[in-house]
């Protein structure tokens, strides 16, 4: 089990920058996958960006370009950087973790962190 916390949420102008952090602890040599979702009020969770233990990066098409997503493995953090902000990037921010107990993965998930997007 990994424990995840998140920060840097907040409230911020179309068109701003804010940046996430996501701290994971416990098992944290189990790690595979590290990444961000959201999720809006009435809508599904869905991905926004991952990176793999070897750095590989995966975007949703509507932030890339806008979002950097990176990771430190001696930290165990995660950072998701959001540049060009829209007010559709509103919601909760969820960090999360795919673990391995050597015969299954595990998502984890952090208590979410909430980014505003005024017009």
């Amino acid at each position: 089990q990994v424990q995840l916390v998140e920060s840097g949420g907040g409230l911020v102008q179309a068109g701003g920058s804010l940046g996430l952090s996501c701290a994971a602890s416990g098992s944290t040599v189990s790690i595979k996958t590290m990444g961000w979702y959201r999720q809006a009020p009435g809508k599904q969770r869905e991905l926004v960006a991952t990176v793999s233990s070897e750095g590989s990066t995966n975007y949703a098409d509507s932030v890339k370009g806008r979002f950097t997503i990176s990771r430190d493995n001696a930290k165990n953090t995660v950072h998701l950087q959001m540049n060009s902000l829209k007010p559709e990037d509103t919601a909760v921010y969820y960090c999360q973790a795919v673990t391995s107990n050597g015969i299954y993965l595990v998502n984890n998930w952090g208590q979410g962190t909430q980014v505003t997007v005024s017009s």
